[in-house]
This record gives C-alpha cells, sequence and structure tokens, in this order.
C-alpha cells in the first residue's frame, strides 16, 4: 500500500476526533470512506493528505512518514481536492489548472513542453477542452468540480483524495462526477479515495469501502461484505432493507420509514432462525441473507 495511516490519534486543538486509527488505501482502487456525521472520515482523509498532523501514530506515504516530507514533495506524489473550494476572482479554467503544474517547476522555471502536454492532457480527460477559456466562477457545479479534478489531474499524480466531491450537486452532476472518477481508476490507473454521504453511490463506484463511527474504523471491504443491513442499523441507526441494484447487482439500502419500522422489525423477527438446534429441520440453513433480490 503506497499510503496507510498507522495506529493515529487526531484531533483539533484538545477535541480527540480519532485514537489509534489504522487504514490502508488499496492500490489501483476506488476506495470511499462513510459514516455519519461527526465520524472523522473527513478527518482521517485530511491527515492522509498531510492536512492536519496526527498527535500519535503516523501516516506513510511510499515508505515515509508523510509529515517529514516537504508540502511540494507530497503534492508530487498525491493530490487532495478539498471540501471547500475558492477559486480565485476571474481565473479561467485553464489558468487553474495550471496550478497543478506549480509543485514540479522552480521558482524561475517557465513552462516546458511536458507541462504543457500534461495540462492538454488533463483539459482533454476531463472534457474541458471546450470550456478552457471560460471563468470558473460561471461555470456548473459539475463543470467546476471537473475543472477542480483537471488541477488535481495535471498534478502527475496516480494518487487522487477528495473530500465529498459531490456535496451540493444535483443528482446528475454527482453522476458526472463520480462517473469521471471512475473512468480515470479504470482507463488511467489513478487510486482513488474519497468521502461520500451518499452510501447508495459509494456502492455503486467503490471497489472498497470504509465505515467509520465514533472516531473508529468498525468495517472495511468491499460493498457486498460491508453494506448489509446490520451495518447500517448499528453504525447509522436506521431501519432497512439491503437488495441488490436491478442493473449492477449491488447493494442497494432502502431505508424504512418511521410507520413501517415495528412491522420490518416483526417480519424480522419473524423470519429469524431459531437458536434452538432442535427447531431447525436437518439440512436447513440456520443464516438468514442479508441481501435479497428486487421482484422483477
Amino acid at each position: 500500500m503506497r499510503l496507510e495511516a498507522q495506529h493515529v490519534t487526531l484531533a483539533y486543538d484538545r477535541l480527540v476526533i480519532a485514537e489509534d486509527l489504522s487504514l490502508a488505501i488499496p492500490d489501483g482502487k476506488v476506495s470511499v470512506l462513510i459514516g455519519p456525521n461527526g465520524c472523522g472520515k473527513s478527518t482521517a482523509l485530511r491527515s492522509l493528505s498531510r492536512l492536519l498532523s496526527p498527535t500519535a501514530g503516523q501516516v506513510v506515504l511510499d515508505g515515509e512518514e508523510i509529515m517529514r516530507l516537504s508540502t511540494k514533495d507530497v503534492a508530487r506524489r498525491l493530490a487532495i481536492l478539498p471540501q471547500m473550494l475558492v477559486a480565485p476572482e476571474s481565473i479561467t479554467v485553464e489558468d487553474l489548472v495550471w496550478f497543478g503544474r506549480h509543485p514540479h517547476r522552480g521558482a524561475l522555471r517557465s513552462a516546458g513542453k511536458a507541462d504543457k502536454e500534461i495540462v492538454e492532457w488533463s483539459l482533454e480527460v476531463t472534457g474541458m477542452i471546450e470550456m478552457r477559456r471560460r471563468f470558473v466562477d460561471h461555470l456548473s457545479g459539475g463543470q467546476r468540480q471537473r475543472a477542480w479534478i483537471a488541477l488535481c489531474l495535471a498534478q502527475g499524480t496516480d494518487l487522487i483524495l477528495l473530500d465529498e466531491p459531490t456535496t451540493f450537486l444535483d443528482v446528475a452532476y454527482q453522476l458526472e462526477v463520480l462517473d469521471l472518477l471512475h473512468e480515470l481508476n479504470v482507463n488511467q490507473g489513478k487510486t482513488v479515495a474519497m468521502v461520500l454521504h451518499d452510501f447508495n453511490m459509494a456502492s455503486e463506484y467503490a471497489d472498497h469501502i470504509f465505515v467509520m463511527k465514533d472516531g473508529a474504523l468498525v468495517k472495511e471491504g468491499s460493498p457486498t461484505d460491508v453494506l448489509t443491513a446490520a451495518t447500517f442499523a448499528d453504525v447509522f441507526g436506521i431501519t432497512s432493507q439491503v437488495v441488490s441494484h436491478p442493473v449492477s447487482g449491488r447493494p442497494l439500502c432502502i431505508p424504512v420509514k418511521g410507520r413501517e419500522r415495528s412491522a420490518t422489525a416483526q417480519h424480522a423477527a419473524a423470519t429469524e432462525p431459531s437458536t434452538d438446534p432442535a427447531a431447525s429441520a436437518p439440512g436447513e440453513s440456520s443464516t438468514t441473507p442479508t441481501t435479497a433480490k428486487l421482484p422483477a
């Protein structure tokens, strides 16, 4: 693993958010951190990107403690897209993307052919070529996010971290951004790690999911292994039915509204296998599947 947190304690002043937290970002995969508000997922991402120094433990990047690396060195190895993004006033898309080349240029070195080629490639792969002369603050939400992702690509790293890249976007723009990140992973081999609030979007796009609660990593693995009704009850405090998505086959969480929760609980109790061995006929399974197929 190129990037991992090893037994870190994370805090803001005296407010401890996480203690003894360890997680490793799988190389070449799309990883998503999910959990309720305040669980520490964005704080964990900040520490992985060197924006927050652990008070104990360490974050390791390419075998080196990340806090010992210079800001420029880290920027050559990973790109981070924070949740709150503010572009300089009246800056064009192309000028914004050029900021991604700063870690590779000295104070006196002008842009070379390689710099121009990677900026051009970043604009092309994000579909921003035709918008390169437009002002960033004149773009739609989805277009603006694509411009920022182009900046990350211009850094020339294989590792991209994003903190809630779909926040405040309409669902069509959310899909646009997540589709782009998926394509960058599949077609360009980028390792992507991001925080998402929507666990169904996480299920559709993630190869690996980290589930956090109260500053701790409580579960990790593939969407099928991790996203169960029991997980949603324990971590998010909701009653739900988890079914297979009719198109992708991935887990799809359907929360149950208030008046139907008791009926769902009663149904679950009725279908729960007995703990009495004599109550089960020979050959019958004593497990209850957590994932069901949607009716045709």
